[in-house]
């Protein structure tokens, strides 16, 4: 098992990476000091997957299910939260698990920050992107439909609790979503997980060839994730409260949500910030901050998973609108994290629509 903690304004909390960890966590309940009541939150598919069986192997556990997407990451999916919780019987001493994506974590996460004034919560993410980003760091929050993200709180998780081996059940265009938040971490912080998320991409490989045998690639995208996750923990630790640099987190970001807010979000997450990250990328060259190489290096990372690089038929007088609503905005004053070369991320201020809508325009253009 690999353990790796993370000093919150909250205390400190452990991440748990083990293969077969959800299998094993009935028997290990008390181990874990789950004694209280608990209630399982998981979409229907997970639910279905996972949460059915562990909500019957657990003591003193009940699962509570909503609908999947990013469609019902709201107010009303939190209410709803809200009543099966108190048909449940959680009270103060209880905690909640949140089963599943990036949507369960924010939503399930909110829910259990605000029910009786918070609730513990444990983070059990079961898709990539979720466990090397959204699980960690204690940001929760759902939609509003005038823009993404836009009531949350922070709560931070007792505990992570990660089982890549449950990504041997994803689809793969999931894989493909997390990939993109992995790529981002590579290109603020560690340009060599970057070199190895690309080493592992390379042909062949199980995402574009299906005669290779997926234990060795599930085994190197396992092997990924400990310093993927470690990004993060390094920047949420310096920065809780998102005061500077935790909006690095952000590159590509800004672009990513408007890009699914114009969508109707038909857009997935991850595929947006595929999206975004090559924005971010062209608009960073545009602004005279980086080489041509930093560029091209976003490109063969987004290739290399088969992550889309632009948004053909979209409007980008559309996305830009959307992009006011954006958190890392101040005043109404524009805010990219964009980049210096790989591993030097930077925000900057007040970029201008004449240098930010050219690049929209290269990538809506078919």
């Amino acid at each position: 098992m690999v353990v790796l903690p993370v000093n919150s304004p909250d205390g400190q909390y452990n991440i748990y990476i083990e293969s077969g960890l959800l299998s094993e966590l009935p028997r290990q309940q008390a181990e874990y000091g789950m004694n209280s009541r608990i209630v399982i939150a998981a979409n229907e598919p997970v639910a279905a997957l996972y949460g059915n069986k562990l909500a019957a192997a657990m003591a003193n556990a009940a699962l509570v299910t909503f609908p999947e997407g990013e469609a019902y990451k709201t107010l009303q999916t939190v209410e709803q939260m809200y009543a099966e919780f108190v048909d449940a019987g959680l009270d103060r001493s209880g905690m909640v698990f949140a089963l599943g994506g990036g949507v369960t974590g924010d939503t399930a996460g909110f829910a259990a920050a605000t029910y009786m004034r918070g609730v513990r919560l444990v983070q059990i993410p079961t898709t990539l992107l979720s466990m090397v980003d959204s699980s960690v760091g204690g940001k929760v929050g759902v939609d509003l439909p005038s823009g993404k993200n836009l009531a949350g709180a922070f709560k931070q998780p007792v505990m992570v609790l990660i089982d890549p081996a449950v990504l041997e059940t994803l689809p793969e265009r999931e894989i493909r979503c997390g990939m993109a938040e992995l790529i981002k971490h590579g290109l603020i912080s560690k340009p060599d997980l970057l070199e190895r998320a690309l080493k592992l991409h390379a042909p062949p490989n199980w995402l574009n060839d299906h005669s290779v045998n997926p234990r060795a690639y599930f085994a190197g995208l396992a092997d990924l994730l400990p310093d993927a996750i470690q990004v993060k923990i390094d920047i949420v630790q310096a920065d809780p409260y998102e005061q500077n640099i935790r909006a690095y987190l952000n590159l590509g970001h800004t672009f990513a949500h408007a890009i699914e807010q114009v969508s109707g979000y038909a857009w997935p997450h991850g595929e947006a910030v595929g999206v975004g990250l090559m924005a971010a990328a062209l608009l960073s060259h545009r602004l005279g901050l980086c080489d041509e190489d930093v560029v091209l290096a976003t490109r063969d990372a987004l290739r290399a998973v088969a992550l889309p690089e632009r948004i053909p038929g979209f409007d980008p007088e559309a996305i830009y609108a959307a992009m006011a609503t954006d958190k890392k905005w101040r005043n109404g004053r524009p805010r990219f994290v964009l980049l210096r070369a790989i591993g030097q991320p930077e925000i900057v201020e007040d970029v201008s629509s004449q240098d930010v809508l050219p690049v929209l325009q290269r990538l809506c253009s078919k």
